[in-house]
Protein backbone atom coordinates (compact mmCIF):
# COMPACT_ATOMS: atom_id res chain seq x y z
CA UNK A 1 0.00 0.00 0.00
CA UNK A 2 1.23 3.48 -0.96
CA UNK A 3 1.64 5.06 2.72
CA UNK A 4 2.15 8.05 0.76
CA UNK A 5 -1.12 8.16 -0.96
CA UNK A 6 -3.14 6.50 2.17
CA UNK A 7 -1.51 9.35 4.47
CA UNK A 8 -2.93 12.04 2.39
CA UNK A 9 -6.38 10.99 2.76
CA UNK A 10 -5.84 10.42 6.88
CA UNK A 11 -4.88 14.05 6.48
CA UNK A 12 -7.98 14.81 4.93
CA UNK A 13 -10.28 13.20 7.38
CA UNK A 14 -8.41 14.48 10.31
CA UNK A 15 -8.77 18.00 8.85
CA UNK A 16 -12.52 17.65 7.80
CA UNK A 17 -13.01 16.41 11.68
CA UNK A 18 -11.46 19.19 12.92
CA UNK A 19 -13.06 21.96 10.29
CA UNK A 20 -9.85 23.00 8.98
CA UNK A 21 -10.95 23.45 5.54
CA UNK A 22 -7.23 24.76 4.45
CA UNK A 23 -5.87 21.82 5.82
CA UNK A 24 -8.63 19.89 3.61
CA UNK A 25 -7.56 21.20 0.55
CA UNK A 26 -4.16 21.43 1.34
CA UNK A 27 -3.34 18.20 -1.12
CA UNK A 28 -5.59 18.71 -3.53
CA UNK A 29 -5.34 19.67 -7.69
CA UNK A 30 -6.90 22.76 -8.61
CA UNK A 31 -9.19 21.18 -10.93
CA UNK A 32 -10.04 18.43 -8.64
CA UNK A 33 -13.50 17.17 -8.67
CA UNK A 34 -15.67 15.30 -5.73
CA UNK A 35 -18.48 12.81 -7.41
CA UNK A 36 -21.49 11.57 -5.02
CA UNK A 37 -23.65 8.85 -6.61
CA UNK A 38 -26.27 9.81 -4.28
CA UNK A 39 -27.96 11.72 -1.86
CA UNK A 40 -29.39 15.57 -1.91
CA UNK A 41 -25.72 16.62 -3.43
CA UNK A 42 -25.42 13.90 -5.65
CA UNK A 43 -23.66 15.06 -9.14
CA UNK A 44 -19.65 16.07 -9.78
CA UNK A 45 -18.70 19.33 -8.01
CA UNK A 46 -15.41 20.99 -9.52
CA UNK A 47 -13.14 22.72 -7.30
CA UNK A 48 -12.72 23.71 -3.72
CA UNK A 49 -15.35 26.80 -3.65
CA UNK A 50 -18.13 23.91 -4.48
CA UNK A 51 -16.93 21.41 -2.32
CA UNK A 52 -16.99 24.41 0.43
CA UNK A 53 -20.25 24.95 -0.47
CA UNK A 54 -21.25 21.24 -0.05
CA UNK A 55 -19.59 20.93 3.37
CA UNK A 56 -21.12 24.56 4.62
CA UNK A 57 -24.86 22.63 3.47
CA UNK A 58 -23.97 19.80 5.07
CA UNK A 59 -22.66 21.75 8.82
CA UNK A 60 -25.73 23.56 8.87
CA UNK A 61 -28.02 21.32 9.43
CA UNK A 62 -25.86 19.14 12.10
CA UNK A 63 -24.98 20.69 15.71
CA UNK A 64 -21.62 17.47 15.23
CA UNK A 65 -20.30 15.89 12.17
CA UNK A 66 -17.65 13.34 12.58
CA UNK A 67 -15.76 11.01 9.73
CA UNK A 68 -13.81 8.49 10.81
CA UNK A 69 -12.10 6.21 8.44
CA UNK A 70 -11.92 2.76 9.25
CA UNK A 71 -9.96 0.84 6.17
CA UNK A 72 -7.72 1.67 3.61
CA UNK A 73 -7.47 -0.09 -0.02
CA UNK A 74 -4.87 0.71 -2.65
CA UNK A 75 -5.40 0.12 -6.06
CA UNK A 76 -2.77 1.74 -8.44
CA UNK A 77 -3.17 5.78 -7.96
CA UNK A 78 -6.64 5.04 -6.45
CA UNK A 79 -7.22 4.98 -2.21
CA UNK A 80 -10.57 3.38 -1.44
CA UNK A 81 -11.33 4.75 2.58
CA UNK A 82 -14.27 3.00 4.31
CA UNK A 83 -15.93 5.78 6.91
CA UNK A 84 -17.98 5.56 9.73
CA UNK A 85 -19.84 8.51 9.56
CA UNK A 86 -21.59 10.39 12.94
CA UNK A 87 -23.99 13.17 12.87
CA UNK A 88 -26.18 14.77 15.20
CA UNK A 89 -28.60 17.05 14.04
CA UNK A 90 -29.51 20.58 14.98
CA UNK A 91 -32.35 21.60 17.21
CA UNK A 92 -35.44 18.93 18.11
CA UNK A 93 -34.58 15.62 19.54
CA UNK A 94 -33.33 13.70 17.27
CA UNK A 95 -29.91 12.16 18.67
CA UNK A 96 -26.59 11.08 16.51
CA UNK A 97 -27.14 8.86 14.09
CA UNK A 98 -24.68 6.61 11.72
CA UNK A 99 -24.25 5.05 8.18
CA UNK A 100 -21.19 3.76 6.84
CA UNK A 101 -19.93 4.71 3.31
CA UNK A 102 -16.87 4.66 0.91
CA UNK A 103 -14.60 6.98 -1.66
CA UNK A 104 -12.54 6.26 -4.07
CA UNK A 105 -9.67 8.78 -3.91
CA UNK A 106 -7.34 9.12 -6.97
CA UNK A 107 -4.11 10.69 -6.17
CA UNK A 108 -1.40 11.68 -8.72
CA UNK A 109 1.96 13.29 -8.02
CA UNK A 110 0.83 14.21 -4.26
CA UNK A 111 -2.44 15.69 -5.10
CA UNK A 112 -5.81 14.52 -4.59
CA UNK A 113 -7.71 15.24 -8.30
CA UNK A 114 -10.62 13.36 -7.65
CA UNK A 115 -12.75 11.68 -5.10
CA UNK A 116 -16.11 9.86 -5.96
CA UNK A 117 -18.44 9.01 -2.91
CA UNK A 118 -20.46 5.97 -3.21
CA UNK A 119 -23.23 4.78 -0.81
CA UNK A 120 -21.93 0.91 0.43
CA UNK A 121 -17.94 -0.37 0.59
CA UNK A 122 -18.82 -2.94 -1.88
CA UNK A 123 -19.93 -0.30 -4.46
CA UNK A 124 -16.40 1.70 -3.54
CA UNK A 125 -14.19 -1.45 -3.76
CA UNK A 126 -15.86 -2.75 -7.08
CA UNK A 127 -15.09 0.83 -8.82
CA UNK A 128 -12.10 0.32 -8.09
CA UNK A 129 -11.49 -3.04 -9.30
CA UNK A 130 -10.24 -4.68 -5.70
CA UNK A 131 -14.38 -6.59 -5.65
CA UNK A 132 -15.89 -8.71 -8.07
Amino acid sequence: MSQQNVQIVRRIYDALNREDSDAVFRNTHPDFEVTFKEGPRGGTHRGRDALQGVADDLRAGFRSSIFEPMDFFESGDQVVVVVNNRLRPKGGTAGEFAYRNASVFTIRNGEVVSVVGYPTPEDALEAAGLRE
